[in-house]
């Protein structure tokens, strides 16, 4: 008989830690069939497009994501079948066309800033987890980031963040704040919380093996 993965969804705002809270978790079960799934890999091809259009995409709204191929392929692991997982260029701006083989697993982090934004995505989650940071950390973060490993400079940074990311997260984001069984101020910092979502996960795993030893 096929065991069900638990799904876990993690989201929270852009430079909040959200992958960071994803990684512990990964950490902490290092013997387990575990893997984390990006949103991030399923922005739509935009191959259609002029380099000049796809620059203008905002890369924060609902609209940039095919969640639907998302929702499906986690559809086929759940069954036990693998899928082939999209890849994005971010230097075209579109999806290139390399794709990566996810077997199945016994838990999935399925992670992003708007997995909770679909109602069918949040109906595949066992766990769904908010990091709620505050603005000025994430700016600072994202500032940090984007000139240090994107190559930006400041003003951009500023400009995208006043311009798109800030009121995305107000619109889209932080409204998703009140599906999650799990809210995480300061993220990976808070150590109680990344053990209590811990616990849990060894609880269902301990579960899940003790029923199929009675089956």
């Amino acid at each position: 008989m096929h065991k069900k993965p638990i799904i876990i969804g993690v989201t929270g705002g852009s430079g909040g830690g959200k992958t960071s809270v994803s990684r512990a978790i990964l950490a902490n079960f290092p013997n387990e069939k575990i893997a984390m799934i990006e949103h991030d890999s399923y922005y739509k091809d935009q191959s259609h497009l002029t380099p000049e259009e796809r620059v203008k995409t905002n890369y924060d709204h609902p609209f940039a994501f095919d969640t639907d191929l998302m929702i499906e392929q986690l559809s086929e692991l759940r069954a036990g079948r693998p899928v082939d997982i999209p890849t994005y260029d971010y230097t075209a701006h579109t999806r290139s066309n390399k794709t990566l083989r996810q077997e199945p697993q016994d838990v999935f982090i399925v992670e992003g800033i708007l997995v909770l934004e679909d109602k069918r995505l949040r109906d595949l989650m066992d766990i769904k987890i908010f990091v709620d940071t505050d603005d000025d950390v994430r700016i600072i973060r994202r500032i940090k980031r984007d000139i240090e490993e994107r190559g930006r400079s400041l003003d951009s940074v500023i400009t995208q963040y006043l311009d798109v990311v800030k009121p995305m997260y107000h619109q889209f984001i932080e409204p998703t704040k009140r599906y999650a069984d799990i809210i995480i101020p300061e993220g990976v910092t808070n150590k109680v919380a990344i053990d209590l979502i811990n616990t849990k996960i060894a609880a269902i795993l301990s579960e899940t093996e003790a029923s199929e030893t009675k089956d």
